[in-house]
């Protein structure tokens, strides 16, 4: 959920791959594969990737949680974690701002 995540606020912060890459300091593909779920980000990049963002650290991690608990509160914050990525889809697909959106979806493995 993670890499899903990551994907969803670089676009409702309205940065292309291109551009988030720039801010990380890494290359473009390297940001692709990362939201394509083909490679895991470092903790430091996560650090970079809220700083820029503007956002605290575990709010990024709440998204890639996941939960093996089966109890009432696990399956809560499953719950608010899965709207909260559907409002950010929805949010960015009415954006239309994702210039990369196509490319990034034909990354080889």
């Amino acid at each position: 959920m993670l890499n899903k995540a990551l994907k969803l606020l670089r676009v409702f912060n309205e940065l292309s791959q291109t551009e988030m890459a720039q801010k990380l300091g890494v290359t473009k593909s390297w940001i692709s594969e990362i939201e394509n779920g083909h490679k895991a980000p470092t903790l430091a990049l996560l650090q970079n990737y809220a700083d820029v963002l503007e956002m605290p650290l575990s709010s990024l991690l709440f998204f890639s949680e996941h939960l093996e608990n089966s109890g009432a509160t696990e399956r809560t914050r499953v719950f608010v974690s899965k709207k909260v990525l559907a409002i950010l889809d929805y949010i960015a697909a009415r954006s239309g701002s994702d210039e990369d959106h196509e490319a990034e979806e034909d990354v080889p493995a």
